[in-house]
């Protein structure tokens, strides 16, 4: 109980420091950080329990309305995963419908448990694994926390197709963070699940050091999480909600029986974008877009997205990396530029990190730089 009250405090504290410092931090992601440091505000309600029990005897109507708040973690969540992804996110009246099953949890209670005497209320406690209620609220909060965990994933999926067919940047590494950062905290909340399997089981001791397990970690990644998004501002926050995915458009024009594209226009399009390509050279703008493609060579954003993406059978981040890879395949072959550094060489091409440079020259070449660069001076020899 010591090492449970301990590392109880811990948690608190550190819970409500990162809320505090998410809100009063100045940034113009302020609903994003507001949106998760309610998820941290809420953490703390959840792991309060210990400290809440030793001032409070017995059970009561706020130690209840307390554990209800669970119901608000994973809906907050959600929320704050699509603030994320799109950049036009706005809090909307809509939203207050993720409160029903806390609204219904506690309507649920209300007749047999808050409306009680404190002896009907221990009574109610001591039996709840005989109780409809608790069975009730037992198998809502698993529901709840899959259907808001598919929905989670459902939104960072389309939001990379949205992005690929779309960008060309760098935040696709961030989105990949994103979708890790979501993973590690499904795995949390089933081992959430389990603990309170094991809570209304015969092990009740094995829910208690899942508790504690889950504690400690949590703090960790949350602190690991906050770390990575603060050193990484600009996480994932290109995507306009109002684009459609090219599978949409295809499926709009089927339904109208409208051809697609035009065969001949399609031939004149693809070759004035190549042309544009390789004259101009925008694969060097390392925040290029599909937009200020469009805007550039006078094709409609809809028709560049349905040649590129469904025509050509690439995305528009693939697309433009070809051309800046094919680009520093030839810097690379360029004997005169021997000392310039493959650092050097993926800034200058228009890629910002090493990592998405090397992910997209392997993909293309079944080679590294590096190791692009060594086999081409061995053959020079």
């Amino acid at each position: 109980m010591n090492l449970l009250i301990i590392v109880n405090t811990i948690s608190l504290f550190i819970s409500l420091f990162l809320a505090f410092f998410l809100i009063t931090l100045k940034t113009k992601y302020k609903i994003s950080n507001a949106l998760f440091a309610a998820f941290l505000v809420l953490n703390a309600i959840d792991i309060s329990e210990p400290l809440f029990n030793l001032m409070v005897d017995g059970p009561s109507n706020l130690g209840m309305f307390r554990s209800s708040f669970a119901f608000l973690q994973i809906p907050v969540f959600y929320l704050y995963i699509i603030s994320v992804c799109y950049s036009d996110f706005k809090l909307k009246p809509k939203y207050v419908l993720h409160l029903l099953p806390f609204l219904i949890v506690n309507l649920v209670l209300l007749p047999r448990f808050y409306t009680v005497d404190a002896a009907s209320k221990m009574s109610f406690i001591q039996n709840r694994q005989n109780m409809i209620e608790f069975q009730f609220i037992h198998i809502l909060i698993h529901v709840q926390v899959i259907s808001y965990i598919i929905a989670v994933f459902r939104v960072l999926r389309k939001s990379k197709k949205l992005y690929l067919e779309n960008y060309a940047g760098k935040n696709i590494s961030s989105y990949n963070w994103l979708f890790q950062f979501t993973v590690v905290l499904t795995i949390l909340y089933a081992v959430a699940l389990l603990k309170n399997i094991f809570k209304f089981s015969d092990y009740p001791h094995i829910s208690e050091w899942l508790k504690i397990s889950l504690w400690v970690s949590s703090l960790f990644i949350f602190c690991w999480y906050l770390f990575k998004a603060l050193n990484n501002p600009g996480l994932f926050r290109n995507i306009d909600s109002k684009l459609k995915l090219v599978s949409e458009i295809i499926a709009e024009e089927k339904s109208s029986e409208q051809p697609i594209i035009d065969e001949r226009e399609y031939n004149e399009e693809l070759i004035k974008l190549k042309k544009y390509m390789v004259e101009q050279k925008p694969f060097l703008n390392s925040s290029l877009t599909i937009q200020d493609v469009s805007s550039e060579i006078e094709i409609p954003v809809r028709d560049l997205s349905l040649l590129i993406n469904h025509q050509l059978g690439q995305h528009f981040y693939d697309f433009v990396n070809t051309y800046r890879i094919e680009n520093a395949m030839d810097i690379l072959r360029d004997g005169t530029k021997s000392k310039v550094t493959i650092l050097e060489i993926l800034y200058e091409v228009g890629f910002n990190s090493k990592s998405s440079f090397n992910t997209a020259f392997k993909k293309h070449t079944g080679n590294t730089p590096t190791n692009y660069r060594k086999n081409l001076q061995i053959s020079n020899l």
